[in-house]
């Protein structure tokens, strides 16, 4: 049985939120799953209201979310994946200019945070990328990122996503999640051998300020059924255009062999299961190896199909993208894989191996209905927003 959908409103106004229920059901078409986020304009001014107000605040105070480090085991050889077809390739688009350099490697500002609220009612984030779509408007990342895999809710709540994103800072905008793709058997089962999400996303949104309003243009901006009480206020913004536009897109590589060398990048924050804290989840980080040639699979998800990679990084590095034959000229490669668990390999307390669901024909599935679904925008030429 598919999930019932239930996201909550966010917040237009600084003085409070401004709940807005809002139901849906999950759909799937074959393999493919997609579910409603902010489903309309002024749902989707809400959710960014939220993560804007008091100049950022909640998302300086949000955590990386994935389980708790102690979990984390050795990965154990498990089945095999199997290509399901020929390899195939999708270009990347634009050049992605630099965010900075970290040992040599030039920091694609396509990678950022998404950011959204747990069935617990906590801010987290997890790490993701743009990737290229017919209007470039799609966010790659993994399905735990975007699924709430704790609670009878489909998708989680007051999603966003924010390249080249540092503390609490939104350079390129802040992007409000439209609709979700996955694969069915993620969005149904949890199964981790499809922990992999494409999202799209409305124009952005950049924030310039808050300005009182009178009764009129109060409840010109809620609704005219909207009580009046003492001062309100309101967050002036901007549309900053299309996410693809700004930032570009990474491409998209399914099917392929392993062995090949990856470039993985993400915003790693948690501590080691040794208690051990070397990130701190503020600017992003990259390894760099060639994936395994032999499956991985974690025994206690129950995953037969993960591809591996040698890599030191802690949870928040989760959803962080793994671009084969990245160029560091460019800043862009193709997205190959997303990063879902992590595992201790030589038993020393310590986080050593990271692995990715094996991309393959059908994941190419999901990716190709996402890609070619329009968004729009929420900010109107002159700072109004839409309803």
């Amino acid at each position: 049985m598919k999930r019932t959908l239930l996201p909550a409103g966010g917040a237009l106004l600084a003085t409070g939120l401004l709940a807005a229920g809002l139901s849906g059901t999950a759909q799937a078409d074959g393999d493919v799953a997609h579910d409603p986020m902010a489903r309309n304009s002024s749902d989707a001014v809400s959710v960014a209201s939220f993560w804007l107000a008091s100049n950022g605040k909640a998302l300086r105070s949000a955590t990386q979310y994935t389980w708790d480090s102690k979990e984390v085991r050795k990965v154990v050889s498990k089945g095999g994946y199997t290509p399901d077809g020929k390899p195939g390739l999708t270009a990347p688009t634009g050049e992605s200019r630099s965010t900075g350099s970290a040992q040599n490697v030039n920091l694609p500002k396509t990678v950022g945070k998404v950011f959204f609220v747990d069935s617990h009612g906590k801010y987290r984030w997890c790490s993701a990328t743009s990737i290229q779509s017919n209007y470039r408007n799609l966010v790659a990342t993994a399905g735990h990122c975007v699924y709430d895999t704790d609670s009878n809710a489909s998708t989680l709540d007051k999603w966003v996503f924010v390249p080249g994103y540092f503390q609490g800072k939104t350079p390129w905008g802040i992007y409000v999640g439209k609709q979700a793709f996955t694969h069915y058997d993620f969005d149904t089962y949890e199964d981790y051998d499809r922990d992999y999400a494409f999202v799209t996303v409305y124009n952005g949104i950049q924030f310039n300020g808050v300005k009182q309003v009178n009764r009129k243009d109060y409840q010109r901006f809620t609704g005219p059924k909207r009580s009046w009480g003492g001062r309100h206020y309101i967050l002036l913004s901007k549309d900053a255009g299309r996410l693809g536009d700004n930032v570009g897109g990474q491409g998209f590589a399914w099917n392929q062999p392993t062995g090949k060398a990856v470039r993985a990048f993400g915003y790693p924050s948690a501590p080691h299961p040794d208690g051990n804290r070397p990130y701190s989840g503020v600017t992003p980080k990259h390894c760099y190896g060639k994936t395994t040639a032999k499956a991985v699979g974690a025994s206690w998800l129950k995953i037969e199909e993960h591809i591996g990679l040698k890599c030191a990084v802690t949870p928040g590095f989760d959803g962080g993208p793994w671009l084969l034959d990245y160029s560091n000229a460019k800043r862009l490669g193709y997205v190959n894989g997303v990063t879902s668990t992590f595992a201790d390999q030589d038993g020393n307390d310590r986080i050593d191996y990271i692995t990715s669901p094996y991309f393959d024909g059908e994941t190419a599935g999901v990716y190709n209905a996402a890609k070619n679904v329009w968004s729009g925008k929420i900010v109107g030429p002159n700072g109004e927003l839409y309803k």
